[in-house]
């Protein structure tokens, strides 16, 4: 019978999971929502198709988001399990889709980690401003910032989600903050003058060729709304992840959405048909924002100093992730058993994260 034998497939993995520590409240899902899901690049793509990119952050949360957060929240509900992704293929198809799933969730987030230490290098040198423009094209420095990045992670890593998710949190905090800067800077320049006119919600027709639309539409909905199912990752991490993750995606998606849309207005209000800074829209929309302000310069750095901030918490949310998936994999024999030790304290995958961070080592001293 086909639902015994999943039941008995469901039970395995709970009883895997039984010795993780329980440590994801609501709160730490909503928070590891946002700041997982909100990027701070789609919103100066989505600038580049003027006043007509309202209708394609529709379009994208009609026919993208939305269906993936139906799906994500239906998946997990049946099966609130530690993998996500992982198990959801697993169980519905067979063993190889899971891994397949698991390894391409991976490598993805492998990539991202190994590129992180190159984030946080390029945002440092934008905070210091003309005095530290030499550090992105200097290797050694990117070298070194990528290894204490890397060992920042796996240590956090390894102390399991008692601190991880507050690292998270923060950054989740972090985000919301610098959106709602960047969403009140127009309305505070319409104050003060600065701006004749701000129609956040302004629907119009596209402008530019329907090829260019639809390259920056699969941005939009593959690239920026995506991202719910990783979360689901840590279900047997979580207190009660039947309930709260689909919670958690009902309770951040429209606040996700709100910040992508108004988010994109305010990056063209200010930076209009000047070339916008498709790596970092957001502190070059503030600095052009705050540029009548005493302090403009400070506001501007410490902006970039929060992104690079949520640039760590948000990696440190891929790490956490992709230190499951080997752990997972292994519990069903498709990797080393290795890859299941558990730290004896902490509960966590100590070799599945050594693994990790020294992969995404290599990666990113070679490139």
């Amino acid at each position: 019978n086909l639902s015994t034998v999943l039941e008995r497939a469901e039970q395995h993995v709970e009883d895997r999971s039984a010795p993780l520590k329980k440590e994801l409240s609501l709160r730490d899902l909503v928070l590891t929502q946002i700041l997982f899901v909100v990027g701070s690049s789609w919103v100066g793509a989505a600038a580049k198709l003027g006043q007509s990119h309202l209708f394609f952050w529709l379009l994208a949360i009609l026919l993208f988001y939305i269906p993936q957060a139906a799906v994500v929240i239906y998946l997990n509900r049946l099966m609130p399990l530690e993998g996500g992704i992982y198990q959801w293929a697993k169980l519905g198809f067979n063993e190889f889709a899971g891994f397949i799933v698991a390894w391409n969730v991976w490598l993805l987030s492998i990539t991202v980690i190994a590129l992180g230490g190159m984030f946080v290098t390029t945002n440092i040198s934008y905070a210091i401003g003309e005095a530290g423009a030499w550090m992105p094209n200097n290797k050694l420095c990117v070298s070194l910032i990528s290894c204490a990045l890397v060992i920042g992670l796996g240590w956090t890593a390894v102390q399991g989600l008692s601190l991880g998710k507050w690292v998270h949190n923060i950054g989740g905090l972090v985000m919301l903050l610098v959106y709602g800067a960047l969403i009140a800077l127009p309305f505070v320049a319409l104050g003060q003058g600065e701006l004749k006119e701000y129609r956040p919600l302004q629907i119009a027709a596209p402008a530019v060729s329907m090829f260019y639309c639809l390259n920056i539409f699969t941005k939009l909905s593959i690239g920026a709304l995506s991202g719910f199912e990783y979360v689901a990752i840590l279900a047997g991490e979580t207190r009660s992840p039947a309930r709260d993750i689909g919670r958690s995606v009902i309770i951040a998606s429209p606040i996700i959405a709100l910040a992508f849309i108004l988010g994109t207005s305010s990056v063209l209000a200010f930076v209009g048909n000047n070339p916008i800074d498709l790596i970092g829209p957001v502190p070059q929309t503030l600095r052009l924002g705050l540029r009548s302000f005493p302090i403009a310069g400070v506001i501007a750095s410490a902006g970039i100093i929060l992104m690079t901030i949520r640039t760590i918490s948000s990696t440190s949310v891929h790490f956490t992730g992709t230190s499951r998936l080997p752990m997972v994999a292994g519990w069903d024999r498709l990797l080393p058993l290795w890859f299941t030790q558990l730290h004896p304290k902490y509960k966590t995958p100590i070799n599945s994260i050594a693994f990790v961070g020294i992969i995404t080592l290599v990666i990113a001293i070679a490139s």
